[in-house]
């Protein structure tokens, strides 16, 4: 199935977001091999130039490494990879607190929402486990 690109960003920017969002999902581990240019070219349904830009840029960021005949590797860098995770994560919340700001919440009201949604998602998976061991 093909990848969902929004407009307004550049797709290779947006393929470098999935597959780092694989890389710190624990999609692909430290050290593992990804899927050549062409296959993910293929799965993403995009050129697949466009999927090499995105890749010859994440190796710039250190996130993945190219090894001459074997492909593409992983980083085994955990502070890379730590740096990359910490990124995301402040682009995420810094996406949240503008678009609640403009809905008119605090920071006291954006964190209670955090917090709410937070005891729900852990008490949804701790009944889905529960669920799962009576089955």
């Amino acid at each position: 199935m093909a990848w969902k690109f929004a407009d307004g960003k550049a797709i290779y920017l947006q393929i470098m977001e999935y597959i780092l969002m694989d890389i710190l999902s624990g999609k692909y581990e430290m050290g593992q091999k990804i899927p050549s240019v062409r296959d993910l070219a293929l799965e993403a349904a995009v050129n697949p130039n466009t999927m090499q830009k995105a890749l010859s840029e994440m190796e710039t960021y250190g996130l993945i490494s190219a090894q001459r005949t074997a492909g593409r590797f992983v980083t085994t860098d955990r502070e890379a990879i730590e740096r990359a995770k910490e990124a995301m994560a402040k682009n995420f919340t810094e996406s949240y607190t503008n678009n609640m700001r403009k809905l008119g919440y605090g920071h006291e009201e954006m964190a209670a929402i955090i917090r709410n949604l937070s005891t729900e998602s852990a008490e949804k998976e701790q009944n889905a486990a529960t669920d799962r061991k009576t089955d």
